[in-house]
């Protein structure tokens, strides 16, 4: 049986990231894909839990070390009892965020260094996506559109500095490695970054299609 392909969607605040997961799915589906969806942090019970200490807004004291390893602890549970197997099986996988948030968020937000969250990479995951898109949009924009989602969680309430750099981490991991990465304009009408999203999928879908051939 043929190993299932993993895309991840990446991005910061307000990129859109949840209408884009919908589009995908059906995109996915639509060319007869049996895939799962998974979101970071959670997607198993344990990660879950850990994602309701990660956001919680009354823990603003969590270290950058803490949040490095509770982030790798809930990948590392949910790659065993949910990714891997689903790839293992030929189906294909979607997640609402995978590896390259830790090298924004806590490498290039908190300052963790880039060769310690490479070493939980290989130890912990031991994957990486087949297909990672960045919707990529301006700070101001993508925080303007969280902000009026509701109550902000906790990494929802830093600074703009620190999405800033969140933002040039995930733009300079796209360019280091553009055979993976696609960067989606995000701060278009929503109508045009689906049409932008599908269009990569449909071209992905039918690579893995000519490859098997």
């Amino acid at each position: 049986m043929a190993r299932g392909r993993l895309i991840s969607i990446e991005g910061g605040e307000g990129a859109g990231k949840s209408s884009v997961m919908t589009a995908l799915l059906d995109a996915l589906r639509e060319a007869g894909i049996d895939v799962v969806r998974t979101r970071e942090p959670g997607g198993t019970p344990l990660g879950e839990a850990l994602r309701h200490l990660l956001l919680d807004a009354d823990h603003p004291d969590l270290c950058a070390e803490s949040e490095l390893l509770m982030m790798f602890a809930s990948r590392a549970q949910l790659v065993r009892e949910v990714v891997q197997p689903a790839l293992d099986a030929g189906r294909w996988v979607v997640a609402d965020r995978f590896t390259d948030a830790s090298f924004a968020y806590q490498g290039g937000g908190r300052g963790q260094p880039s060769g310690r969250i490479a070493d939980l990479e290989r130890w912990a995951a031991g994957i990486r996506p087949d297909l990672t898109l960045l919707l990529d949009v301006p700070v101001a924009v993508g925080m303007e559109r969280a902000r009026g989602r509701g109550p902000s969680d906790r990494i929802e309430t830093e600074s703009d500095s620190f999405f800033e750099r969140v933002r040039t981490a995930y733009r300079e991991r796209a360019a280091a490695d553009p055979q993976r990465f696609r960067v989606i304009d995000a701060s278009q009408p929503l109508e045009a970054v689906i049409a932008d999203v599908r269009r990569v999928i449909a071209d992905f879908v039918a690579a893995q299609s000519a490859g098997k051939a």
